[in-house]
């Protein structure tokens, strides 16, 4: 006997817990809520992670290492055997006419060309990345492959930052041009001493 053997006859859904209905349902009296509390009262809410009041296992566990998942550049992958199959010879291949078709879901990340399948249209395929063996089935049946890397966010190096507070006081004073030396006092005569 098969799981759908038993839907056909029992029916496909579960027929709702009826509680309050007498002690011999086993949800009867308290309904399942138990004696007194703020458990038991209309209203009663509490997160899904807590636990009574007890540390978290969120906050019991230990942190460590370092992940790039807020980093990380993502990728509509695509394999050259279904852009063969969904698309005409001589269509030219995006992210956009991807989206339009339904292929991809959205235009949000850039486009990935994988190897895994058969080319035998011509194709004119633009997008960010594309490994060797797509390219070469594709340049094989005579498209081309057009490569628009993603550019990658860097800081501005050229430019000074300021750190806790460093830097934020007065510009300092621009250095004064070396003064041209005054001319020299005419010298005393000499006084002699008598003896």
């Amino acid at each position: 006997m098969m799981i759908h053997e038993i839907t056909n006859k029992a029916g496909k859904y579960k027929s709702r817990k009826r509680i309050g209905r007498g002690p011999g349902s086993g949800v009867g009296k308290t309904s399942g809520r138990g004696h007194k509390g703020a458990g038991s009262r209309a209203g009663s809410k509490s997160r899904a992670h807590f636990e009574g009041g007890q540390m978290t296992w969120v906050r019991r566990l230990p942190k460590r290492g370092f992940t790039n998942v807020n980093f990380r550049q993502q990728y509509h992958v695509v394999n050259i055997g279904l852009l063969d199959a969904r698309m005409d010879d001589g269509a030219d291949v995006n992210v956009q006419v991807l989206s339009e078709l339904g292929i991809i879901r959205d235009t949000k990340f850039p486009l990935k060309v994988l190897g895994d399948g058969d080319c035998t249209k011509k194709l004119n395929i633009a997008a960010a990345k594309c490994s060797e063996s797509a390219k070469s089935k594709i340049e094989g049946a005579g498209g081309t492959v057009t490569l628009t890397p993603v550019k990658k966010w860097m800081r501005d190096r050229s430019k000074p930052v300021n750190k806790k507070g460093k830097g934020k006081g007065k510009p300092a004073a621009p250095v004064a041009a070396a003064s041209e030396p005054s001319p020299e006092a005419p010298d005393k005569p000499e006084e002699t001493q008598e003896s």
